[in-house]
């Protein structure tokens, strides 16, 4: 799976936050269980710029759940937490490795690059806290 992360070995710090949030989150739990069944995103791809953290990783595995081909970058450098961007390009077991293209800090150009790289999938379906992906098209 194609991924642009700043450090891999730190998966297993960001699963810990995304089960936490998991565990935390009845809503998305309930969306989690229908997406299993009914899989509304089957085929599709989706792209996902957002805040990068625990919550939203959640998001991210819900929609994938429901049949989703996942790629995801952080809408803001500054919040992206690089060890559950590296969790979601591991995958867990239960969720297969996603494509991750964030990173914690990066330069302008080193964003601009995730952005394209999120773009260059051709995602089916834009989900885009900022307008950065929008804007991208």
């Amino acid at each position: 799976m194609a991924s642009e992360i700043r450090n891999a070995a730190l998966w297993p710090d960001g699963e810990l936050k995304i089960e936490w949030v998991r565990h935390h989150m009845p809503l998305l739990n309930g969306l989690e269980e229908e997406f299993s069944k009914v899989l509304p995103f089957k085929g599709l791809k989706i792209a996902l710029s957002v805040h990068l953290e625990a919550k939203t990783a959640y998001l991210c595995r819900v929609l994938q759940t429901g049949g989703a081909n996942m790629i995801v970058t952080g809408s803001n450098p500054l919040s992206t937490q690089d060890d559950v961007a590296a969790a979601l390009a591991h995958g867990n077991g239960e969720s297969a490795p996603m494509h991750v293209y964030a990173l914690h800090g990066c330069t302008a150009a080193e964003y601009e690059q995730c952005i394209d790289r999120v773009l260059a999938h051709r995602p089916d379906i834009l989900i885009d806290d900022g307008g950065d992906l929008v804007s991208g098209v």
